[in-house]
């Protein structure tokens, strides 16, 4: 990990970018902890520079109720390069939902599982870098989408003791077998009325997951309309599994 950037935010917080290999991440850590404190990963849909203003507040959020925050950038988004197999499957996915057609396996596949496939080994080598610095500690947390990913994440990686997972994208059928795997206690986010989810799929992913502690939130509004208690929600559910 190599730490290309710092700045101290108005609330004390620092923020520091860095790169892993060539995959690029924000981490934001408390101005005056006295002691090591837990990890939350923020996930997003891609597109670090964009999505910046809501994973920063995100992480002021996390950081301001005792919690080290960090994201990193999704395979294909942001300045990194392009995956043009992904990229055409995104078109056929906008084609389908602009002549008001159903989305075909086919076309989730091919759009979601060569990000599953890349990211999730690149969080895991992050939350490696991120363990080893100073200040930061375990458990972990993870908090955001793409519920796939997270998903494969929360299987594979042992580390994570707890997750708020955001419905809301498209799901592999192959997720709901993983999904089934999961025991990590979940609180899961659902906008109502979100445009580009399958309400009854996010119903029915929440169904499959194996965890024994696992909370549906379901909000009215669209899918970025997620109410600004779900955050105080989420730290009290993160301040049961990570403190």
């Amino acid at each position: 990990m190599h730490f290309t950037s710092e700045q101290r935010l108005g609330d004390g917080v620092l923020e520091r970018a860095f790169t892993l290999g060539d995959v690029p991440g924000i981490l934001w850590t408390p101005g005056s902890a006295t002691a090591p404190v837990p990890l939350i990963l923020l996930g997003h849909p891609g597109g670090l520079p964009k999505m910046y203003p809501r994973l920063a507040a995100r992480a002021r959020h996390s950081v301001a109720a005792g919690y080290a925050a960090a994201t990193i950038e999704l395979p294909g988004g942001g300045d990194r390069p392009r995956l043009a197999d992904v990229d055409d499957a995104r078109a056929d996915l906008r084609r389908a939902l602009a002549a008001g057609e159903p989305v075909s396996d086919d076309v989730v596949d091919r759009l979601v599982l060569p990000l599953v496939d890349q990211a999730v080994p690149e969080w895991r080598a992050a939350l490696d870098a991120l363990l080893a610095v100073p200040g930061i500690g375990g458990p972990v947390g993870f908090a955001g989408g793409v519920i796939a990913i997270a998903v494969r994440l929360a299987v594979v990686e042992p580390r994570i003791a707890a997750a708020v997972l955001f419905a809301g994208s498209f799901v592999p059928r192959t997720t709901f077998e993983e999904a089934r795997q999961v025991t990590a206690p979940l609180l899961v986010l659902l906008q109502w009325d979100d445009e580009g989810n399958d309400r009854q799929q996010a119903l029915d992913l929440f169904d499959a997951f194996g965890s024994k502690e696992k909370t549906l939130h379901a909000n009215l509004g669209g899918h970025t309309g997620v109410p600004a208690f779900e955050g105080d929600d989420g730290n009290r559910f993160f301040a049961r599994h990570l403190k």
